[in-house]
C-alpha cells in the first residue's frame, strides 16, 4: 500500500512543471501568431504583445482594427484561465499532500 504521508515525489512535481510548460508555450505561440497576422506586427513585438497579456501585464502596441481587438479581447480572456489554471497545476501535489496531512477523505 501507498504511503499518503510524504511529500510529493520530484516526477510528480516534474510532471505539473511539463505541463505547465507546454501549455504556456502553445498559448504564447497562439498569441504571437494572433498579433502577427490580425494586427500586423513584426515578430518580436507580437511576441512581447503576447508575452504581456498572458503575463497579466496589457498590451504595449495599440490594436489596428476590428479583428485585432476581438482577437486581443479573447486572448486576454484566455490568457486569465491559463494564469489560473498553471498555477493549479503547480501548486496541486502540495495541496493534495496538505489534504492527506489534515486527513481529508478522498471521494
Amino acid at each position: 500500500m501507498r504511503r499518503l504521508d510524504r511529500p510529493p515525489q520530484p516526477r510528480h512535481y516534474l510532471q505539473s512543471v511539463v505541463v505547465v510548460a507546454v501549455t504556456l508555450a502553445l498559448s504564447l505561440t497562439m498569441g504571437l501568431t494572433g498579433y502577427h497576422f490580425l494586427n500586423g506586427e513584426p515578430w518580436m513585438d507580437a511576441l512581447v504583445d503576447a508575452a504581456m497579456i498572458l503575463s497579466g501585464m496589457g498590451p504595449v502596441a495599440p490594436l489596428q482594427g476590428d479583428a485585432a481587438k476581438a482577437f486581443a479581447s479573447f486572448y486576454a480572456l484566455f490568457s486569465g484561465l491559463v494564469f489560473i489554471g498553471t498555477a493549479a497545476l503547480l501548486v496541486a501535489p502540495w495541496a493534495h499532500l496538505l489534504l492527506h496531512k489534515l486527513h481529508a477523505e478522498d471521494s
